[in-house]
């Protein structure tokens, strides 16, 4: 163990219905291989009363044998801890607590550092959140098999997913990323697609998400249609019937209430979550919407919060003046007639003061930053959350 560690030891909280680490029969242990109920029990109980990292059981044969279903990408798999066992184990079960490794861990906080690294070198910060949402956004909190569920579970690098074309150029994002994942293996493509969000979000002067990790990562794509219209298609129609769930609908407030109820979110994480439209651009060659580039997005425009030059690639239409710092611009600038005219203001950005639900979280977050900080925070991990599942849980990273 290691004294003095921030990292809590949690309870795995898996989806799967089959826990991670079991107690297989009584005729598959061996004296040598296996502790004693009461004293694995008992050391997971200390462990967690104190508060330390690495109170885990040291993987022995007996281990390797369960009948336990495992990650293809699982950080205990890599590490030795626990193997991947194709077949299920029928005997009686009984969930041990396991915390994340050391080393696990080490490579979670220098992975941070470097994808904080990367976002301040690339101005990368609004397609990184882009990525994570959704991957995450394709959830469906009807289906309770995992990873069936969709959500926050890696499977936006595969293809089709990643060519939907509501993924449109989130193929780049991928490929930044992909030195930091071959540096840091044990640290799964959920957990970095949602580190990647949550840093970019605070680099650019927004809240400090208070994120957790250890997700498993999936092989299996979402169904194409799950994703949010920012605008109705020649039909009239926001939305279709391709997803997991309709979500079709001729007004853009119905159409993201369909979207975001069928993931298990209100309309207060509806309307804190448009609000990061205060960062980031939409492309016309990828969402069809927007201008080739404004005097916000030329290539010497000054969006940054620290005033430092530089966006990345020149063009797109922005939502607010100064689009690589988070804060509550969006909120001020979508009502205000006399803005910009050169900003961008879809139907799916008007509706939020529009709506009688949504209208009042609006108003509160155009009037505190600070209330549109904490309700955006809780929003953003509940959202990095949905349909993931927890081999192990790290915090405090």
């Amino acid at each position: 163990t290691v004294a003095g560690s921030r990292y809590r030891v949690r309870r795995s909280r898996n989806l799967h219905p089959d826990p991670e680490i079991l107690f297989p029969s009584q005729g598959t242990q061996t004296p040598h291989a296996m502790f004693s109920k009461s004293v694995l029990v008992a050391a997971a109980a200390a462990a967690c009363a104190l508060e330390v990292a690495d109170a885990f059981v040291a993987p022995t044969p007996a281990m390797a044998r369960l009948g336990a279903r495992s990650a293809v990408s699982s950080p205990l798999a890599r590490t030795g801890l626990v193997h991947a066992a194709s077949t299920r184990h029928q005997a009686p079960r009984t969930l041990v607590f396991m915390a994340a490794s050391e080393e696990h861990v080490k490579e979670l906080k220098e992975c941070k550092q470097a994808l904080w690294d990367l976002v301040d070198k690339t101005n990368a910060n609004p397609i990184m959140i882009r990525l994570a949402w959704h991957d995450a956004g394709t959830y469906d909190v009807n289906i309770k098999e995992w990873p069936d569920c969709g959500g926050a579970i890696g499977s936006i690098r595969f293809d089709p997913e990643i060519n939907h074309g509501a993924n449109a150029g989130l193929a780049s994002a991928l490929k930044m990323l992909e030195p930091i994942k071959k540096k840091y293996p044990l640290v799964s493509h959920a957990d970095l697609f949602q580190m990647a969000s949550a840093v970019s979000v605070e680099h650019a002067g927004g809240p400090k998400i208070d994120m957790k990790y250890g997700r498993v990562d999936s092989e299996q794509c979402s169904p194409e249609g799950n994703l949010p219209d920012a605008e109705a298609g020649d039909n009239g129609e926001y939305g279709g019937d391709s997803g997991t769930a309709s979500t079709k609908d001729t007004t853009p407030g119905g159409h993201l209430r369909k979207v975001f109820y069928r993931m298990g979110l209100g309309d207060k994480e509806i309307v804190a979550l448009s609000g990061a439209h205060t960062l980031g651009r939409a492309w016309k060659d990828r969402s069809g919407l927007g201008a080739e580039k404004t005097k916000f997005t030329s290539g010497d425009a000054v969006a940054r919060k620290d005033g430092k030059p530089g966006i990345g690639k020149a063009g797109g239409s922005s939502w607010t003046e100064k689009w690589l710092a988070f804060d509550n611009s969006y909120f001020t600038t979508i009502p205000d007639d006399k803005s910009d005219k050169e900003l961008l203001k879809l139907s799916s950005d008007k509706i939020v003061f529009q709506d009688d639900g949504f209208k009042p979280f609006a108003e509160k977050y155009a009037k505190s930053q600070d209330d549109f900080f904490t309700d955006y925070a809780a929003s953003h991990k509940a959202l990095s959350e949905l349909g993931a599942k927890f081999e192990n849980e790290v915090t405090g990273v």
